[in-house]
Order: structure tokens, then sequence, then C-alpha cells
């Protein structure tokens, strides 16, 4: 990859307010040097619900939609922020379907290029998984505040 363009999404990246915040700029080069880019098409899936991931999603650019079954409002995620983690976690199948909603480009990293950095870098390690769960905490807030919105709104408003 051109030094240019990976600079751009390293500035990008430690940048992102809802992606792995605890990385530092060294974590984000080592993590930029192993991760696979790819590109996805409008309406392609990144993590497919009842699929196993075996990795994680970083997006570079543009944007996807989770699609949580069961829930009826969808999340959209853009760049600097992570999918397929709870795959990745649990090593089970994705709770989730996360869709390309336009040209998209993410980085990839396998649990193996991942435990093998870790192993490496144990800080790195660290600082990746506090990341996460400070991404799935935030979500989970999310997620309960939207189902707490319509009770509240009805006890506001008796009948």
């Amino acid at each position: 990859m051109p030094k240019l363009s990976q600079q751009q999404d390293l500035s990008l990246l430690s940048s992102s307010k809802n992606g792995l915040v605890y990385l530092t700029a060294n974590d984000w080069a080592l993590v930029a040097d192993k991760a696979i880019r790819r590109k996805f098409k409008p309406g392609e899936s990144l993590v497919q619900e009842g699929r196993r991931t075996h990795g994680v999603f970083i997006l570079l650019q543009g944007a996807a939609v989770v699609q949580i079954p069961g829930h009826s409002l969808d999340r959209d995620i853009g760049p600097g922020e992570v999918c397929g983690e709870i795959s990745f976690l649990d090593e089970l199948p994705a709770t989730a379907n996360v869709v390309a909603r336009d040209e998209t480009e993410a980085y990839y990293l396998d649990r193996p290029t991942l435990q093998s950095l870790f192993e490496l870098f144990p800080h790195l390690g660290s600082r990746f998984y506090r990341s996460l769960a400070s991404i799935l905490s935030r979500r989970l807030r999310e997620v309960i505040g939207r189902q707490a919105a319509p009770q509240t709104s009805s006890k506001k408003h008796p009948e």
C-alpha cells in the first residue's frame, strides 16, 4: 500500500470517536501493516447473521448498516468503526447482518493475525480488548435506550 494512503488511513482511524479508541499511533501502524484491505459494493455483506466472521472489520471509507434481527431500527456505522466483534470475541456465529450502504472499504484482521500481534505486543492486546469492551458497552446502551424510549413516551402521556 502506498505510504500516503496508509498515513491517511491511520489518521482517520486514530481520530475516530466510535472505534478502537485506546489504540496508540504505534498500535495502528502495526494493525494497518497486518490488515487485509477489502472493498465492498453497495448491498454486499461484511457480516452475515448466523455465520462466524473469524476476525473483525474496521471501516475505512463508506458506510454500512447494522441490522439486528428482531429490532426495527437499523444502525449505520462509518469510518473508524468496527463490526464482527461479537463473533470474534466469543467464536460463535454473528448476531447481526452488516451490509455496505455504499462503496465501502475496510481493514480485515483475522483471529490468528491478531493473536500473533497480541503475543508480540501484549499492551496492544490489552488496548484492543479494552476498546472492544467500550464499543460493546456503548452499543448495548444504545439498544437498551431504543427499547426504553417507546415505553417512556407512553408513560409520559397517559390515556
